[in-house]
Formats: C-alpha cells, sequence, structure tokens
C-alpha cells in the first residue's frame, strides 16, 4: 500500500501539490469593545483562534483589527507573523493586520496608503466620510515555488450616504494596481460595506476577479454581515483577484452555540496559480 501511494504521489495523482496553490481568508474581526456583552472579545478570542487554526490559510487581510488582538493570535498561533498600522498612524485604532504563514511567505516589500486626496498622510480623510480609510499592503515571495504576489487589503466606509466615497476608494486602489508590472499576480481583500452590485464592486472587477463569483459551487451562505445573529443579509466582505483561477471558496461560520468569533463570516478561497513567475 505504501508503495502504491508513492506511486500516485509521483505520478502527480494525489491532487495539487501544496507549492501550486495559495490559501487565502479574508475577515473582520471586530473591534475589542466590552460593550459587545457575552460577544465582548474576550468571550470570543478563542473561538477566533479555532477559527483561523481550521482554515490554515497561507495569508490573511484582517479589518477592524487592533494591535492587542492581533499580537493575541499569532501568540496562539505561532506559526503566523501580522503586520499593519494604525488608521490613524502607529499603533492607534483599527489597522488592516495581514497574516501570513512565516514557513509559507516571504514579505519582500509593504506598507499603507490612506483613501484619501493625500494617500501618503497618515490618518488623512476625504470625500466627506467621517474615519480614516486605508490599506496596508504587501509584496510576498512563495518559499516553496519562489512565486510572487501583490496583496492588499482594505475597509471601505460604511454609511449608506459614503457611497461617493467607496467609488473613489475603489478608483484609488484600481489606479494602484495599474501601475504594477503587467502581468503580476494580485489579491484583494476587504470589507467593503457594500455588496456586488455597487459601483465599487464594478469598478475594482474591472481589473480583478471576484474569487466567488468564478467558482462554479461556492459554499456557505451568500451574505457575510451577520452582527453576531448568525443569519447574514448583506455580502459585504469580498477576495478580487488577478493571476490566480480560484478553485474553492468558502463563508465560514463557525461558531459555538450564540457565540461568534466575529460579526462578519470570514471567507476563504484557495487560488491556482495561473502564469509563470513574476
Amino acid at each position: 500500500m505504501r508503495l502504491w501511494l508513492a506511486l500516485i504521489a509521483a505520478l502527480g495523482l494525489a491532487g495539487p501539490l501544496p507549492a501550486q496553490t495559495l490559501r487565502v481568508m479574508s475577515f473582520n474581526v471586530r473591534l475589542p469593545l466590552a460593550s459587545d456583552g457575552p460577544n465582548r472579545w474576550e468571550a470570543r478570542r478563542d473561538l477566533m483562534v479555532r477559527t483561523i487554526r481550521e482554515q490554515h490559510p497561507d495569508v490573511m487581510g484582517t479589518q477592524e483589527l487592533y494591535k492587542l488582538q492581533g499580537d493575541y493570535l499569532v501568540g496562539k498561533l505561532p506559526a503566523y507573523a501580522w503586520f499593519g498600522e494604525g488608521r490613524y498612524g502607529g499603533d492607534r485604532d483599527e489597522h488592516m493586520g495581514v497574516f501570513y504563514r512565516r514557513d509559507r511567505l516571504r514579505v519582500l516589500d509593504s506598507g499603507n496608503f490612506w483613501l484619501s486626496d493625500t494617500p501618503d498622510v497618515p490618518g488623512s480623510i476625504s470625500w466627506g466620510h467621517p474615519l480614516p480609510r486605508m490599506v496596508t499592503w504587501a509584496h510576498f515571495e512563495d518559499l516553496r515555488s519562489g512565486r510572487r504576489f501583490y496583496y492588499y487589503d482594505t475597509h471601505f466606509p460604511y454609511r449608506d450616504q459614503d457611497t461617493y466615497a467607496r467609488n473613489r476608494a475603489a478608483q484609488e486602489i484600481r489606479e494602484r494596481i495599474a501601475k504594477l508590472p503587467a502581468g503580476a499576480p494580485v489579491v484583494l481583500t476587504g470589507d467593503f460595506n457594500t455588496d456586488p452590485s455597487s459601483e465599487a464592486h464594478g469598478v475594482l472587477t474591472g481589473a480583478l476577479r471576484d474569487a466567488r463569483e468564478a467558482v462554479a459551487h461556492p459554499r456557505g451562505p451568500e451574505a457575510t454581515f451577520h452582527d453576531f445573529t448568525g443569519t447574514p443579509d448583506r455580502r459585504i466582505d469580498w477576495i478580487l483577484v488577478r493571476g490566480f483561477t480560484p478553485m474553492r471558496y468558502d463563508t465560514v461560520t463557525t461558531h459555538e452555540g450564540k457565540r461568534y468569533p466575529s460579526d462578519h463570516f470570514p471567507v476563504v478561497t484557495v487560488l491556482k496559480w495561473e502564469s509563470a513567475k513574476h
């Protein structure tokens, strides 16, 4: 039996090698508010650890992450490292924290820009919304295959009247992607606070593919925001890609009774590289 299994593996019949795929997760982790009662951070943090461990992403973009949360998660998940900057600069307030497996990926370069008319100014705000919005990005190298890709993580304004700001934010990200080397693989994760029928989605999918829409049979509910009820009503968390073929897409509903790791369901996709190394 062992000889037969070895032969199957040698012939490549046991499925795609790990180096041929990339597992990506997007997770709005919900900021650590004591007012969340039974779903306050201290009550749900270990359920979040379990959720991430079970999904074992190679890279994960988070939203609403505070430094104490990021440090707690990597303390419990030592295979991972994380980086990011607070939306006001430094370690203050929300981060677009990016987590990655240290045995799988290497950060070649990273940085941040703000979704405003002055994108290089930390904490800058434009277009009428009340809070700084930003992107944390990285250029990664896959340690197994040597392939490289660009990763962006963001969180768009949330109010109904912020449609214009979301559209401008989408356009800014698309313009940044257009400046990357031609054909370079790209992954964009985020909480976009609008659904796929929106103009912002259309702007971004003019350059990227929506991973959920690209797979034949996505798993789990379509909507992702559930406000700690377990009943989601909007698909506002997306994973968009270029240079990859989405092979699988899951909306993850892990919970313990009425306790959830967050007020959003995280989403996970498995991506296959499409082209030669960049």
